[in-house]
């Protein structure tokens, strides 16, 4: 499982979130197969996403259809600055059950 985790700073959450649900299509049709969306428990101006690919190559090639197509063309109502990016690879995981 690869990992591909943003974060960034948003002027409003219900705004972002719209925005953000408007590319759900996209997302499945670019092979996430699942997200998660934190926000710190003292920012409710900042956001933190992880969306899950299968491989490496495919969170790479989602995260240049978002620095192309959406974070710098105006697509991305509520975000502020340029968001922090990382491709992670799972390494280990433990659940209670």
């Amino acid at each position: 499982m690869n990992t591909l985790h943003i974060e960034h700073a948003i002027t409003e959450f219900g705004v972002w979130k719209a925005a953000f649900d408007r590319f759900a299509e996209m997302r499945r049709d670019a092979g996430v197969r699942r997200h998660r969306i934190a926000q710190p428990v003292d920012d409710a101006h900042y956001v933190l996403v992880d969306l899950d690919f299968a491989t490496a190559e495919e969170a790479r090639k989602f995260l240049g259809f978002l620095q192309t197509s959406v974070w710098n063309t105006g697509n991305a109502p509520a975000l502020v600055g340029q968001p922090q990016t990382r491709i992670l690879e799972l390494a280990d995981e433990y659940s209670e059950s």
